[in-house]
């Protein structure tokens, strides 16, 4: 499972940016894919799954580390 850093998310939109521990790679992640909403916020660490979504790859099962 990937590991990063909460790069950018804003609470009120439910969207953000995690980058990736092992490179410069940046994910999106929606509200949706968070497991605790509440607890999320910029330069956390988390593990999150990849998944394929219409708009290119997101963020998924994002929880804090």
């Amino acid at each position: 499972m990937p590991t990063g850093t909460i790069k950018f998310y804003n609470r009120r939109k439910g969207f953000g940016f995690i980058r990736f521990d092992e490179s410069e790679k940046e994910i999106f992640v929606h509200a949706t894919g968070l497991l605790d909403k509440r607890s999320i916020m910029e330069n956390d660490k988390v593990s999150f799954e990849e998944k394929e979504s219409e708009k290119g790859m997101t963020a998924v099962n994002v929880k804090k580390v």
